[in-house]
Formats: C-alpha cells, sequence, structure tokens
C-alpha cells in the first residue's frame, strides 16, 4: 500500500506530460469539414490576413475547417437543411489552435490603430475586448466550436452571405444575436441561422451571433495547439 501511495503523484505527473504532448497532435476524431460537407462555402479568415489582426494567424498554415467529427457529421445535417431552403453554410472558422488564442492576446496589448478599431470594434477599447470577445481559452481550440453565417444564390449562381446587421467579427453590441437596433430582416436571418444551427445540437453564443458550441459531443478536457496544415 505504501508503494501505491508513492507512485501516484508519479501517475498523475506522467499523464499531465502525456496531455500536454497530446494537445501538439491532431487527433483523429477531429476531421476535415470541407471532406464531409463539399457544398459548404469556406471562407477562412484567420488563414488570411482578412481579419482584426491584419495578418494571418499563427497556427493557420492552411485554409481548412477542422472539427470533432460529432460535430461535423451534426454539421452536415445543418447544411443538408440549409439546402433544403435554397441556402448554404459559409463558414469563417472552427478548430482554432491554442496558439492563435495567444496570437489574439497578444493583440489586445498592442497599441490601438484607427483604421482597426472602426471596422471591429468602435465602441469599445482593447480592454473591454477581453471576455466577452477575446478569452484566454477557447471552446474552439476543442474542435467542438465554430463561427458561422447563411449565403444565398444570387443571379449569377454564387452564394453570398446574407446580410445579419453586422459583419462576422465585429466586436460590438449590435453583434448581440437579439440586437433591436438592427432590421427585423436582419434579426430575422439570424434567428433562421439560430434556429438551424440548434436543431442540430449547436448551442448559440448570444454576443456573437455567427458563434455556435456543439452541445452533444463527448468533448475532450485538452485545448489543442497542433498546427492545421
Amino acid at each position: 500500500m505504501k508503494h501505491s501511495f508513492l507512485a501516484l503523484p508519479v501517475l498523475i505527473t506522467l499523464l499531465a506530460c502525456q496531455d500536454s504532448m497530446n494537445v501538439y497532435k491532431k487527433p483523429d476524431s477531429i476531421i476535415d469539414v470541407e471532406q464531409l460537407i463539399p457544398d459548404a462555402v469556406f471562407d477562412l479568415r484567420y488563414a488570411s490576413s482578412n481579419n482584426f489582426t491584419g495578418k494571418q494567424v499563427s497556427g493557420y498554415e492552411a485554409a481548412k475547417c477542422l472539427l470533432d467529427q460529432e460535430a461535423a457529421y451534426a454539421l452536415q445535417k445543418v447544411q443538408y437543411n440549409a439546402k433544403v431552403k435554397g441556402l448554404s453554410l459559409i463558414i469563417f472558422d472552427c478548430y482554432r489552435p491554442q496558439r492563435a488564442v495567444n496570437d489574439f492576446l497578444k493583440w489586445l496589448d498592442q497599441p490601438e490603430q484607427l483604421q482597426v478599431k472602426d471596422q471591429y470594434h468602435p465602441h469599445l477599447s482593447k480592454p473591454e475586448l477581453l471576455g466577452p470577445y477575446i478569452a484566454e481559452k477557447s471552446e474552439h481550440s476543442k474542435g467542438i466550436t465554430l463561427d458561422v453565417s447563411l449565403a444565398k444564390q444570387n443571379v449569377n449562381g454564387a452564394y453570398q452571405e446574407m446580410e445579419m446587421g453586422s459583419s462576422f467579427d465585429l466586436f460590438d453590441p449590435i453583434s448581440n444575436t437579439d440586437d433591436l437596433s438592427i432590421s427585423l430582416s436582419h434579426r430575422k436571418n439570424r434567428y433562421l441561422l439560430k434556429e438551424l444551427m440548434e436543431g442540430d445540437g449547436f448551442i448559440a453564443y448570444d454576443m456573437e451571433w455567427w458563434h455556435f458550441t456543439y452541445s452533444r459531443s463527448g468533448e475532450s478536457e485538452l485545448y489543442y495547439d497542433f498546427v492545421i496544415h
């Protein structure tokens, strides 16, 4: 018995070390969504400079949407139901490496840039973004959260994002799902997106109309940090 008690701290340490190594390795349970839902629209902002940091974010070496397979298959159902309505999902972000989250935190510490502030957080200072909009840990890093909107075909057959009353990553009260300052048609579009996503097990984040987390996954407690290749 005495030897068992002595071994327990060692075992805990070994397991913790194993977990710390596993965060850098993509598990088989996280899959490429585009292979499953090729007819969705993918506009993966953090793999480009078209985002609030103004640069390709650390960890995004390829423009891929990766999700836990349970969340991915649920999203496939959402896309099917959207297609029935003549619409498509347009996906902005999925799995997010922890190093990307760290990049966001570094961005918060940098001086304000007027042009960026006007476009992405016109009414809030950078310190006010920490918590409601940018956190030290993100469910994106577990592969169960994504940022998404709806797209509709134009006269040329190309899909264009539907008007939602505010743009993706506009860190502002107007991006709250239930904000009343936007038009009725924009609110209807937000509620349609929410209805479609919640119908297949995703939970909305009311501060950001585009942000949804899959609720039925036997999720890992790990916040992954493997690079997207």
